[in-house]
């Protein structure tokens, strides 16, 4: 079996190197790639080849929020009425039945992530019931983690409780940026004091992990202004940080239009924040994870990085092992070892779809075990920044081998993006943050179509 290696083209170095467009790879193929070819027919043939007690992960998509946060390139709408959400509800349960009939009774859930839109925008005696629906349809391990975003903004004692009813192990909140400025900028407006409120909350109600999200590249960000935002949220002692880039791409989400270019950062101001974000966050004694994430030392993921089990998927990077991960609600992805399946993203399709007793599968795509080498290949990447010869070969033969050749190759010829170190391909310290442009290097998908792509740093 031979690789179908990827095309060879000059690739950008130096400060180009920073505006190139490339995937975020939290799958591979990436979604872009997706195609109708795969529909709810396909995704119930691949739910009934998942093996007799397997352990799974569940992901839950809530498709609403109650402002529309500029910056947001999820999947999600704005509604002021509750009634859009509550008929959206009756479909989730419906969706719920029907998959959990299918692989429900047969596997048992290790993980369950509930993400949006806001979550924390249902009414408690909703949430609530949401997660009845969810334990009669799924058999629950009885350590599950179950996470949830939260929107400080929607916390309320009712909230706070319905989170504990349901057994929250980990709430993950949105920061962004402390700065007034560029939360007015953003339409996101959220005070230090309402983030410690609803941390010091959860933490009341035995939640033992906490992550927050916070974003570099905003409008009126300064390096100094970022580092800032990081020293009041380490105040906070989260045992988690997720430092992300902030993607904008108007031509994907129109809302971000509302965000002045003029008052972005540059490339390089931007390479500029991430550093000096990262290099705070470290300083206070957090473990650096993969390109964005930080843990404290103990924390399940920072173990999981040390040791080589550290994974990357829609929500970023993870300790969960599980092979199998179901998506539940509009544009949720499954991922599975036969291929990716992606609901419907409108709603009212969804709704019509999962009532009239169907799965709501739009699209996805069947892996080949070419896909499987090089995804395996670019997790190891984005997760480690390197990847073994010999485990590559081990696993994975001929194909593997032929990879590796391919791996030779690019270390001559890829501009300080990759380097032999030992018997292990690896990417460069000084080159971690252009990782994804790494990764890139052995996507042979990428440029094919009309998809476009975040800026690599």
């Amino acid at each position: 079996m031979t690789a179908v290696a990827p095309s060879r083209v000059s690739r950008p170095t130096g400060i180009s190197r920073l505006t190139e467009s490339v995937p975020r790879y939290t799958s591979y193929p990436t979604a872009p790639h997706f195609h109708a070819g795969v529909d709810g027919a396909t995704f119930r043939r691949w739910l009934a080849a998942v093996g007799d007690g397997e352990e799974i992960s569940l992901y839950v998509h809530i498709p609403f929020c109650d402002r529309l946060c500029w910056f947001c390139a999820c999947h999600t709408k704005q509604t002021r009425r509750y009634e859009p959400v509550a008929s959206f509800l009756k479909a989730l349960h419906e969706e719920i039945a029907t998959v959990g009939a299918l692989i429900g009774d047969r596997t048992f859930v290790r993980a369950v992530h509930f993400g949006g839109g806001s979550p924390t925008l249902l009414a408690p005696m909703d949430m609530v019931a949401l997660d009845s629906a969810m334990r009669r349809a799924f058999r629950y391990k009885r350590d599950v983690e179950i996470s949830v975003e939260l929107d400080p903004n929607d916390m309320d004692e009712a909230r706070f409780d319905a989170l504990a009813t349901i057994g929250m192990t980990r709430a993950s909140l949105g920061v962004q940026d402390f700065d007034p400025k560029v939360q007015l900028a953003i339409n996101r407006e959220q005070t230090f004091q309402q983030t410690k409120r609803v941390i010091d909350g959860v933490r009341a109600r035995g939640v033992g992990s906490v992550n927050l999200d916070l974003l570099y590249g905003l409008p009126h960000q300064t390096e100094a202004s970022v580092a800032e935002t990081v020293r009041q949220a380490l105040t906070l002692r989260p045992d988690r940080i997720a430092l992300f880039g902030y993607a904008h791409v108007p031509w994907f989400k129109k809302h971000q239009t509302m965000i002045e270019d003029t008052t972005l950062p540059g490339p390089e101001e931007r390479l500029a924040q991430a550093r000096r974000a990262a290099g705070v966050v470290s300083g206070a004694g957090y473990m650096p994870i993969g390109l964005d994430h930080f843990a404290l030392p103990d924390d399940s993921l920072a173990d999981a990085a040390s040791h080589g089990r550290l994974r990357r998927n829609f929500q970023g990077y993870t300790d969960d092992a599980c092979e199998t991960l179901v998506g539940l609600g509009p544009s949720s992805v499954s991922r599975l070892p036969t291929g990716y399946a992606q609901n419907i993203s409108a709603t009212g399709l969804y709704e019509r779809r999962v009532l009239a007793g169907g799965l709501a599968t739009a699209r996805g795509v069947a892996l080949t075990e070419e896909d499987r080498a090089r995804a395996w290949v670019i997790e190891r990447l984005m997760c480690d920044f390197a990847f073994p010869r010999r485990e590559l070969c081990e696993r994975f033969g001929e194909l593997g081998r032929a990879i590796a050749a391919e791996a030779e190759t690019l270390v001559a010829d890829a501009e300080g993006l990759l380097e032999l170190r030992g018997d292990d391909f690896a990417v460069p310290e000084a080159s971690r943050a252009f990782v994804r442009t790494a990764a890139a290097l052995f996507d042979p998908y990428l440029g094919r179509g009309q998809a476009r792509h975040s800026a690599a740093v």
